[in-house]
């Protein structure tokens, strides 16, 4: 059995993390230093007194206002070394003292994979995301995503029946993209669980899905970047899962598709390619149950590539309110509405690699009949190559 926080205790470690200039190594040095959450409080103003900053801890009642929303929608906080707090995440450097779980506890000591890529994905991105998802799932692995467009939401949906997590960037109560409520509900209702770092009532901002992506990194043995341009978001995950000793895999792409860049790039760098479940699954069952983490590293004991040329994205993960350096790209942008041309909107789902007219069909949400209309003013525009079994691929 691990440790169990006390009422009064949890409400102390809640009050200390939420602290400005209070981040998860910070809160570390502060307990190991005076014993625990409540006497780290008390040290706060003799210590703010020798730097230039005033530190002032958010006050009992606001920590207390915070526990409350959060049962009110069935979320409760679990501190790192509690039993329903995941191992692997545990392991992890910078790793929440607390994250805010719905749903199911049970699902996150299941061994899980992480599945992450581009928002804008095509349609042959989409249909081999849910190859791996329903593969991983049929294997007995939770597939862990961020609840994004594109590739992250079809992760989630294709292992709704296997078991999936979804890492927030905001607060529980904040859901991004909100169009993502009801995928979320599927979640809960399918025995999975949506994880959250921030406090209640927090909107994401830029630098908030870098936070959230060490978590999505930090709870799988391994990451799988499907399409992902460079300087994406999803490289900042693989990044993540290098740095904290995990298996880093690619899925391969035309290097004519900007959305392949990204993933190429990271096989070229020592990433494993990845073209059928399989590869994964030989990867990651050797490490199944082995427990195997180096002393005092809190990384699995692996030999991965260090991806020496790869930008650093991320230095420090402190206070919520501290200034902290953003991505050269922010990982997400504002919700985007679907074109509302259909020529447009099944351009945005081809790509060089060649798709079947049903899967595309499926993939941008039109009827077969619209897209075989819509193929043949693009073939005659030279914008599409035909293939063999009716396939098609975009000329670039």
């Amino acid at each position: 059995m691990g440790m169990q926080l006390n009422p009064a205790q949890r409400l102390d470690w809640l009050r200390l993390i939420r602290t400005e200039g209070v981040g998860p190594r910070t809160f570390r040095t502060l307990i190991n230093r005076f014993g625990g959450a409540g006497a780290a409080l008390d040290a706060l103003p003799e210590l703010a007194k020798r730097g230039a900053k005033r530190v002032v801890p958010v006050t009992r009642a606001e920590a207390e206002a915070e526990l409350e929303a959060a049962a009110r929608i069935g979320a409760r906080l679990v501190a790192m070394g509690e039993d329903d707090y995941p191992k692997l995440l545990q392991a992890a450097d910078a790793a929440p003292p607390l994250i805010a779980i719905r749903g199911q506890a049970a699902i996150l000591s299941r061994p899980a994979v992480a599945i992450v890529g581009s928002r804008n994905a095509s349609a042959a991105g989409l249909g081999f995301t849910e190859r791996l998802a329903r593969g991983l799932g049929e294997a007995g692995l939770v597939v862990v995503s961020g609840l994004a467009r594109g590739i992250d939401a079809r992760a989630h949906k294709a292992s709704l029946g296997t078991g999936t997590v979804a890492v927030l960037a905001g607060g529980q109560d904040r859901i991004y993209p909100s169009n993502h409520e009801a995928l979320v509900e599927g979640i809960l209702d399918s025995g999975g669980a949506v994880l959250a770092e921030m406090p209640m009532g927090w909107e994401p901002r830029g630098r908030d899905f870098p936070r959230r992506n060490r978590i999505i990194s930090g709870l799988a043995y391994g990451t799988v970047v499907v399409e992902a341009a460079r300087r994406s978001g999803s490289l900042i995950t693989a990044r993540f899962a290098l740095e904290q000793g995990r298996e880093v895999f690619a899925v391969p792409g035309s290097p004519l598709d900007p959305r392949a860049e990204g993933t190429n790039d990271l096989i070229r760098q020592g990433a494993t390619l990845v073209s059928d479940v399989d590869h994964i699954i030989s990867a990651i069952a050797p490490l199944i149950g082995r427990g195997d983490f180096e002393q005092g590293t809190g990384q699995l004991a692996l030999d991965r590539p260090d991806l020496a040329d790869a930008p650093i994205f991320w230095d420090e993960l402190d206070g919520i309110g501290s200034p902290a350096p953003e991505p050269e790209e922010e990982e997400e942008e504002p919700e985007e509405a679907e074109p509302a041309d259909d020529r447009a909107r099944l351009i945005a789902y081809l790509s060089p690699t060649p798709i079947g007219t049903d899967d595309l069909a499926r993939a941008a949400g039109l009827s077969v009949r619209i897209v075989q209309t819509t193929l043949l003013e693009l073939e005659l525009d030279g914008r599409i190559e035909r293939h063999g079994s009716g396939a098609v691929s975009l000329v670039s």
